[in-house]
């Protein structure tokens, strides 16, 4: 049995989950943006290398608990 308190949905903020996810990060991913979309999040930024871009979809999939819609974090 659980209690109350346990099921009821944890607030979604997206500003403290792109915190905890560039903290992750480090520096990198520049310019990471979190976007909040019905049915889930966006992710976008720069990064250098596809490692870094794949390095902040595991973070997000991890902390998020909602569908990644997009990676829009562009390589260059």
């Amino acid at each position: 049995m659980t209690s109350p308190a346990l099921a009821e949905p944890v607030l979604f903020d997206p500003e403290y989950l792109e915190l905890q996810i560039q903290r992750r990060l480090g520096s990198r991913v520049r310019d990471f943006r979190l976007v909040l979309r019905p049915g889930g999040i966006v992710l976008q930024g720069r990064a250098s290398t596809y490692h870094a871009k794949q390095l902040a979809q595991h973070a997000a999939m991890e902390l998020a608990g909602r569908p990644i819609l997009g990676n829009e974090i562009e390589v260059c």
